[in-house]
């Protein structure tokens, strides 16, 4: 018998699990089959809101989504892709209760992550879900291993009203005005490849890019809660990437 490889002890994954959370667009959302119990394992895409939890767009005809209307208790793999063997990239599983959600910042927040689905998000048969998430578990790699309550990798919005509701103005300023320190943003502090970045999301923690399939996540220096601190510290870090590359500017 073989023992399982120890976690190394210095092994912080929270900011990798929080890092996976808000990137992956895509996952294996696994429900139990409503006949027999068995698991059951599809293929969903993926957003979260601004506290970190997944949401999901489905259709009731779907067997997943019967399956949730049976029994709410779901999880979801998040994993990352590339070369080589599958299992050396990190992958993070969310557990927890899946239920429909008709809060209109869901569907802001999905559609800003997934804007095709705009074809068929108004579809009868169509409609979003939350998952609350109670644990999570995490593998990073060989004996990078981690599991713990969801809690630990979502994100407070404690007195984060002000920038909550400021958040499709800034982020309409920001993809109409400074498309420059978004790419500075992507390529310097989230070390992405160049693109045609775009903001699709924002909270306390962190701004979330995407262009094209690709997407990034920066993370602020500190954490933010107004429109006011959050001016101050984009300027802040589009003036750091911005002598990361010896070039000027500012950020207005």
């Amino acid at each position: 018998m073989v023992d399982e490889p120890m976690p190394a002890p210095d092994f912080d994954g929270i900011p990798l699990a929080k890092d996976l959370l808000r990137r992956i667009r895509s996952g294996a959302l696994a429900t139990l089959d409503r006949e027999g119990d068995f698991p059951f394992a599809s293929l969903v895409t993926v957003a979260t809101d601004p506290a970190g939890s997944p949401l999901l767009l489905m259709s009731r005809l779907s067997e997943h989504t019967r399956n949730l209307e049976a029994d709410p208790r779901a999880s979801i793999l998040l994993a990352e892709s590339g070369k080589g063997d599958p299992l050396a990239h990190p992958r993070l599983t969310v557990i927890g209760e899946v239920s429909r959600c008709t809060d209109p910042k869901v569907r802001e927040r999905f559609l800003a992550r997934h804007p095709k689905a705009q074809l068929y998000a108004d579809f009868a048969d169509f409609s979003f879900f939350r998952m609350a998430a109670s644990r999570f578990h995490l593998n990073g790699g060989f004996a990078r291993a981690m599991s713990g309550e969801a809690s630990a990798i979502m994100t407070s919005l404690d007195g984060s009203e002000a920038l909550l509701g400021a958040e499709a103005d800034a982020l309409g300023h920001l993809n109409e005005d400074h498309a420059d320190a978004l790419s500075l943003y992507a390529t310097r502090l989230a070390g992405a490849p160049a693109g045609n970045w775009r903001a699709t999301g924002l909270d306390p923690e962190g701004l979330d890019l995407m262009s094209g399939d690709r997407t990034a996540r920066v993370v602020f220096p500190e954490r933010v809660t107004t429109a006011g601190l959050l001016r101050q510290t984009l300027k802040s870090m589009a003036e750091r990437a911005r002598a990361a590359t010896g070039s000027g500017g500012g950020e207005g």
